[in-house]
Order: structure tokens, then sequence, then C-alpha cells
């Protein structure tokens, strides 16, 4: 075993590699960008250097810099991680060239799987199904059209190097093709630096299921079983499970053996992912091979015992594989869910700002927290938001599940949106916890699934007065709030919640009155302690945590995040929205990768005005009225803060002579 291990990489994967290799006493080694100098995996790691600046060309895509801080810091070996240059076949090559044990499949496998059209291909020649599709090398606008009038619609267009659900593209029609293969174009330059495309027929039944398999340098190949990765948006994972629910015995067999047929036709060595499309009938299709460790390995250790990242390590020394097919084994249910720094409502926009509180549930048995930010981290806009996985393990899918919902009521967290609350309520379907699960399962049930936190109710806005109230320990904490009074004037008991009014009043030692739109409420406090409160109402224990964020306190209960506006008036709302009127703002900062139209024009509610690209994709701004364009206030490839105004729209009747 190596003695001195550099991982490549961010985040939680680092955090996560980090732990193995501490176990088997091998020293980690770290790099980050400028903006990551105070991230969780530079605090983990045994040591951690350098980069360069944030932008990830310049950071974390930056090969020779990365060899160079190997050799400073004595690495005997590298480790990519996933993303990034994980499945970089240069990259693999030049750390065999400098001397390096690469953590992963030779630079030849890479290749052989790196381009979606040739491995397709590939695989078609050794008899494993493929889609429907065109995978060819003549990537002309014209010839692209024409094979997805061949292949027929909805078709998908998929960026033919990397994965992670960068740059495709579903099209329901031939018009819409164009546009489409821009934008997957752009999305594959900026991610991995190749943008010939594919096109496939879309299945919207279908789902996601992938076979782990291991292979050593002795010839050895043995499959881990199979993971279920269906739910998802924007065609990224958000859900995954292992095993996966409902597949009958002899469809798991043969896309095992599909799998490790694949691994062997490249010379594969390491871990690696074969993912399939099943449709409706479970009919199988090839889809592509990660080159990788997955992110959604942990469900495959749990259901296994087996410690991934510690194989990678062992069959990178040469050694043979730990066990043989025969002695593998799985037992129960596993699943892991990953929370992101983004606001489903709008379109799942990555969230970004700095984390000012946040507290992961407690790691008990059959719970596995994989996480990568603390309180106090920043969430920039260069990289993935992802903020960490919540993995939980049962002898049953359905005792996972509600381990894992249980765990996910648990999380606070303020300065950032997350996805909480969706994966949250996508445990809670019924549909879902039948098994239940495609590609297209969050569009299929829109309307039973949460997006977004619930508004504050008037329940609420009682306890976080009463949280208010009694801020000081002691009986008399409502007239010892120094905030609440002053000298010469009564005590302060009201407080106002946008519109929402609570007048208290202190009954007794321990016992309030709150008074709010015409309803009455007595409670009793129980106890109190920083943002901790326990009160009694209606004959129910309240537990609640509330965290004050200048005018905004975060209320947490019972599994619910609301967030209340203290003292701010309908005035100041109506003064920020008049004076935005007319104007489209970005809400994050990022790059107008496209501009759909200019000054003068006239133009449809839902027209494309322009697209920005920001953490990784590209988020277009529509019209949200017929009108005429008034002003453009960025060129392509221009850097815009978050707030700036970037077209101006008259509605039409209304533009200026």
């Amino acid at each position: 075993m190596f003695r001195r291990l550099l991982i490549a990489n961010r985040g939680e994967i680092v955090c996560r590699i980090a732990r193995t290799a501490r176990r088997l006493g091998v020293t980690t080694l770290a790099v980050y960008s400028e903006a990551d100098a105070g991230a969780r995996h530079v605090r983990v790691a045994d040591e951690a250097y350098l980069l360069g600046p944030a932008p990830a060309a310049e950071s974390y895509l930056n090969i020779a810099k990365i060899l160079e801080l190997a050799r400073r810091a004595g690495a005997d070996a590298v480790h990519p991680g996933y993303g990034f240059l994980s499945e970089n076949a240069e990259f693999a090559q030049a750390c065999v060239d400098a001397g390096l044990i690469f953590i992963g499949p030779p630079a030849s496998a890479i290749r052989a799987m790196g381009s979606k059209s040739a491995s397709k291909a590939a695989m078609a020649a050794v008899g494993v199904p493929v889609a429907p599709g065109y995978h060819g090398a003549d990537q002309a606008p014209q010839r692209l059209a024409a094979e997805a009038q061949r292949v027929g619609f909805p078709l998908i267009i998929k960026a033919s190097a990397g994965g992670g659900g960068k740059g495709m593209q579903v099209v329901n029609s031939l018009s819409e093709v164009g546009a489409a293969v821009d934008s997957a174009q752009r999305l594959a330059r900026a991610a991995f630096g190749d943008d010939k495309l594919l096109l496939e027929r879309y299945f919207a039944q279908a789902r996601h299921v992938e076979v782990q398999i291991f292979a050593d340098s002795h010839g050895g190949i043995v499959s881990l079983f199979d993971r279920d990765c269906s739910v998802q948006r924007r065609h990224q994972k958000i859900i995954e499970e292992a095993p996966a629910p409902g597949l009958r015995e002899e469809v798991r067999l043969r896309m095992a053996q599909a799998a490790i047929q694949a691994a062997g036709a490249v010379g594969y060595v390491g871990a690696g992912t074969v993912e399939f499309l099943v449709d409706e009938a479970q009919q199988f299709y090839f889809m592509e091979m990660n080159t990788r460790l997955q992110v959604e390995h942990p469900v495959t250790e749990l259901i296994t015992g087996i410690d991934l990242v510690e194989w990678q390590l062992r069959i990178a020394s040469g050694a043979p594989l730990p066990k043989a097919q025969s002695d593998i084994a799985r037992r129960g249910s596993a699943m892991e869910v990953r929370l992101y720094a983004e606001d489903p409502i709008r379109g799942y926009l990555p969230s970004t700002g700095r984390i000012v509180h946040l507290r992961w549930p407690e790691a008990v048995a059959g719970l596995r927290l994989d996480v990568g930010v603390d309180a106090g981290d920043e969430v920039s806009t260069f990289y993935d938001p992802m903020l960490g996985k919540i993995i939980a393990g049962g002898e049953s899918r359905g005792e996972a599940v509600d381990r894992l919902r249980r765990a996910l009521d648990d999380i606070e967290i303020v300065g950032v949106t997350t996805n909480r609350a969706l994966l949250s309520s996508v445990l809670a379907d019924e549909v879902f916890r039948g098994g239940g699960v495609a590609t297209n399962f969050l569009e299929v049930r829109r309307e039973r699934l949460s997006f977004g936190e619930p508004a504050a109710g008037e329940i609420d806005a009682v306890l976080a007065a009463v949280w208010l109230a009694s801020r000081e320990t002691g009986a008399d904490a409502l007239w010892a709030d120094s905030r609440g009074w002053r000298l010469g004037s009564p005590p302060r008991s009201a407080w106002t919640f946008a519109k929402l009014c609570v007048a208290i009043e202190l009954a007794a030692a321990d016992r309030y009155v709150a008074r709010a739109a015409g309803h009455e409420y007595r409670l009793r406090l129980i106890a109190r302690g920083g943002q901790y409160m326990d009160v009694e109402l209606d004959d129910q224990v309240q537990r609640l945590r509330v965290v004050e964020v200048q005018h905004e306190l975060h209320l947490f209960r019972g599994g619910r995040h609301a967030v209340l506006l203290l003292n701010r008036t309908e005035d100041a709302l109506q003064g920020s929205s008049a004076m935005e009127q007319g104007s489209l703002l970005t809400p994050l900062p990022g790059t107008i990768v496209a501009a759909h139209v200019s000054p003068g024009q006239r133009v449809a509610r839902g027209a494309p005005l322009v697209t920005v690209e920001a953490m990784k994709m590209e988020h277009t701004l529509t019209a949200p009225y017929d009108g005429i364009v008034t002003r453009v206030a960025f060129g392509v490839m221009e850097r815009v803060a978050a707030g700036a105004i970037l077209v101006e729209l008259a509605p039409v009747g209304q533009e200026e002579p």
C-alpha cells in the first residue's frame, strides 16, 4: 500500500476517501482553489495545497498544476474522486507517466468507455443491447436534425463525453432540435472540453438501473449488485437505492452478466458502474459506463458490507479482488438522498451564500452521513451545489425509507435554500413507497409533492412571538427583554411578522396568552435554552428551535422549516417591487452564454430572452408577458452579478416612442 495519497477533488468525496485512507494508515493530501480555502475537505485532510483561482479550469481541471503539487507533496498515488478529471484519460495517463499510481482504470479503458458513442458501438458489437439512436462522428447541424427525424420523438440529446446529466436536452419536435443542440454543445464544451453529441430515443416511463462492478489486474471481475437511480431532476439523480425495487431476478442476473461482459471487453481495472435504461417490460439497454467511483456508492456499501474505497486502494496497489463472486452477498435495503443548495420551486435554481446555521441528523445505527460542508462554509457559484448525502439502511426497503425520512426531518440549515422538503415528500409518496419509480417520477407526481418548505402559519407566528418574549432565561423573561421596552414606557408585548401582529401577555410565571388575527392561544413554557424552546399548546408539547438572522426568524419544528419576517412592512415590499417593475433580474451570479433578443424586438410571453450559465447549469430567462425589448444589458460571455438587470421589457402599448 502506498503512503501518501493526493485526492484531486473537492467537497464530500474528499472527506469520504480520506476517512478510509486514514483507517488504512495512508496520509491524505487535499487540494483546493482560492474559493475553497476554508472548505471542510481542506480541514479534514492531513495536508492541503493551493491549486489556483476559483474557476475549475484554473484549479480542479488543471492537470499540470495537480501533478506539480503531487510531486511537491511527495504523493505516491492520486485518487480523482468523481467529476472533474475522474474520467479524463489524459489525466490518468499523465499520472502514470509521472510515476504515480492512478486510483482508477487504465487510460485505455477510460478512452474506450469515455465516449458514449464509441462505447455504445463497442457494446453492440459484443451483444449488449443498446437503445436506438445516432452515435456518429458527423456533428453538422443538418446531419443531427436529419438523424433526430430518423430516430423519432421524443428523443434525448446528450454530451458524448462525461456524465452527470450535464448537457442533456429532451426534445419533442424537430423545431426544438436546433436550440437544444446549441445549448447541449455549450454545456458539453464547458464541462468536458468536448462538444460532440449523441441522440437517443427517449423513454418517458423508463427506469435508470446500474450495476456496480469491480475488476483487478489479474483478470478477476465481480458484480456488487444493482442500484436504482430513477428519481432525477434535470437528468441528475437525487435519490438512489440498492437493490433496485421490483426487478425480476432473471433480469438482475442478465444485467450483472452484461455489466461484467462490458468491463471485460475493455480490459477494465478498478471500480466501475454500467448504467442501463429499463423499459416497462424490463427490457434493458446499455447507456454508458462510468469509469470511476459513483456518488451513490454508499448504498452498495450498506447492503454488501464492503468498503468500496478500500477495494479501490488495494486493487490499485496490485492486490487481487478481496472476495470471489460466490462470497459476495447482499442483505437488506439501502437508500441515499442528495441534499442540494437549490430551489426546486424556481426550476432548481442553485442557491449560494454563507451557511449561517447547520445541524445534520445524528449518525445512529443504520444511518450514514457523507457531507461536505459545515456551518460557516460558503456555497459559491463555481461548483456543483451538492451539500452532502444522507444514507439509510434497513432489513426492508420500507425501513430504510422511514429511517431516511426521519433523518431529513432533523436537518436544519439557514443561509441557502435546499431541496430537503422535496426529498422528504418523495419518501412519503405512496407510489414511491410502493416501488413505482421512473425517470419522469417528479413530473408525474408533481401535484402530490412539496417542492419547497411550507409557508409560515399563524401557529408558527405565535410560537415565534413566545420565543422572542422568553428569550432571557427566567420567569420574568417578557419584562427582561431589553429590546422590548424603554424607560418611562410600558414593556413591548407585540411582534409583527409581515402583516400578522401577535400580542403577548404574561399571565403567570410560565404562562402566556397570545392573540393573533382574532384568535386567542394559551401557552405554558416548559423549557427554554438559547435557540431551543419547549412549550405546551392545546395540551401538546411543541419542540422548536429558532434561528434569528437579521429580520428573519427561522423556526424548526416537527420536520418543518418556517421563515417569519419580523417587522417587515408592506411599504418596504412595495418599494422593492416598484423599483424592479419592467426589469428582469438574475437571481445569482453567472455568465451570459446566449442572447436570444435585441432591443426593439417584440416578444411573446414565454419567449427566451437570455441564457445564463451558473454552477454548471444553464438557466434561460423568459418573457413574463407580451412586450417590446427596450434594453439588453449584457453581451455574450460577460459575467453578471446577482440581482443585475439583464433585460428591460415594456408591455405592449407601453413601450417608449
